[in-house]
């Protein structure tokens, strides 16, 4: 008798101590749980397995990369209602699972072996970072870390993206706008705050695919130095510039942002870089970038944020996203980075929250990858899609439930005089 759905919901609302929110479909086609409610797809027992080898989110990542885990159903719904038991928990999920603290738990561990399947767990998807030695944030490590996230390759990055190709957060003037425009929009909001104007020099740390460098060249007549650790990326950048006709105005170089030499600049940008600095390397980040800068110049530092920690000490990178998406990436709370930045001798001058806009950006990159589905599979892989899928979804609800943040935050070198070079009202951005 098909039962293992049953058998399923039972088990995990005992491990849990909470009603399941979402209705089970197992692999012998059996269901149980709320009517109407998404699906949990359980494909393979191997999950289970997963599942009891590394409770939480590791396990779940991991049955969901190999595709023995699947949500049928619209997928934000879905991951909102398991969010309240699994994915906002981070740590306390392994603990409120683990088949070793009391009897009871002990014994529903106990029935889930036994419809787990054979011993032992199957090995990590091929998609998983493998266990990286050594200090953290090294340029060897950083490169592989970025080489990672980056280099899936270009044609993927089209897809989801799409034209205009910025990874980072979009600025909608209203909820309706297209992407483009709102990123179009996003680019030209940077160069304003910088006060951008022809013939100045710009740095933009963490250069991407070249969309900043070539809208600050084109539209403010900067020139332009790009660095980005990745090959892929700067390939790309420099035939987009030189299909534009902008290689007097701007150089991409594959660079670490500490091996820059030749400043001052008379404006730095750092959109969606600084998250790879981690937290051992933020002082010597926020050193190296005030000492780039001219007297005078600005700084535009555009930055996703968590919520800060009652004890800060018990932070710990999230398992999914170290393992699939960005390993040795870190994020800091607000209050920290602007303090840090402060220390390392900046005047910040304006604080600005995307948050929702980072939310809207997401879901319509999950759209362009859903409506590129097969195409990205082929040029992937089947497991890096989904990596990326849930990663984006997973994210616009964290954006939407303001369990992250984005700020773009403007910062100066003020002149010995303590003149800022700023206009009285700064949020004319001129």
């Amino acid at each position: 008798m098909a039962d293992a759905a049953l058998r399923l919901t039972t088990l995990a609302e005992e491990l849990l101590g909470a009603p399941l929110p979402v209705r089970i479909r197992a692999w012998d086609g059996s269901e149980s749980g709320p009517p109407g409610a998404p699906t949990l797809v359980v494909r393979h027992r191997r999950a289970l397995r997963r599942l009891l080898w590394k409770p939480g989110e590791l396990g779940l990542a991991r049955g969901w990369v190999a595709g023995e885990i699947d949500i049928d159903g619209d997928l934000y719904a879905a991951l909102s209602l398991i969010a309240g038991l699994l994915w906002e928990r981070g740590a306390d999920a392994e603990d409120a699972v683990h088949p070793l603290r009391d009897p009871r738990m002990r014994a529903a561990a106990k029935g889930l072996v036994e419809i787990a399947g054979p011993w032992p767990p199957p090995p990590p998807p091929p998609e998983e970072v493998r266990r990286r030695s050594g200090a953290l944030h090294t340029r060897h490590r950083d490169r592989a870390a970025i080489s990672h996230h980056y280099d899936v390759g270009n044609d993927f990055y089209e897809m989801v993206l799409g034209p205009s190709m910025v990874y980072s957060c979009a600025y909608f003037e209203e909820p309706g706008a297209t992407l483009e425009d709102a990123q179009r929009d996003k680019l030209d909001l940077v160069c304003r705050k910088l006060g951008l104007t022809e013939g100045e020099r710009l740095l933009d740390v963490g250069c991407g695919w070249g969309s900043m460098a070539i809208h600050a060249a084109r539209e403010y007549g900067a020139q332009v130095t790009g660095v980005t650790l990745s090959r892929e990326q700067a390939a790309y950048a420099r035939k987009r510039i030189a299909d534009e006709g902008l290689t007097d105005r701007i150089e991409i170089r594959v660079q670490d942002y500490r091996d820059v030499r030749d400043g001052p600049y008379d404006a730095i940008s750092s959109i969606g870089m600084a998250e790879h600095v981690g937290s051992v390397r933020y002082r010597e980040y926020a050193d190296d970038l005030f000492a780039l800068l001219k007297p005078g110049g600005r700084l535009l530092n555009h930055q996703i944020a968590r919520r800060p920690e009652r004890d800060e000490s018990a932070y710990r990178i999230d398992d999914f996203i170290d393992a699939y998406v960005f390993p040795d990436g870190e994020l800091a709370p607000l209050g920290r980075t602007v303090g840090t930045l402060e220390e390392a001798g900046f005047e910040v001058r304006d604080v600005e929250s995307l948050r929702e806009h980072y939310a809207l950006t997401l879901r319509h990159w999950v759209r362009n990858l859903e409506r590129h589905w097969p195409e990205a599979v082929r040029i992937t892989s089947p497991g890096r899609a989904r990596v990326w899928r849930l990663y984006m979804a997973a994210s616009a609800l964290s954006f939407e439930h303001n369990r992250i943040g984005v700020n773009q935050i403007l910062a100066v070198r003020s002149r010995q005089s303590g003149d800022s070079a700023l206009p009285l009202r700064t949020r004319t951005w001129n």
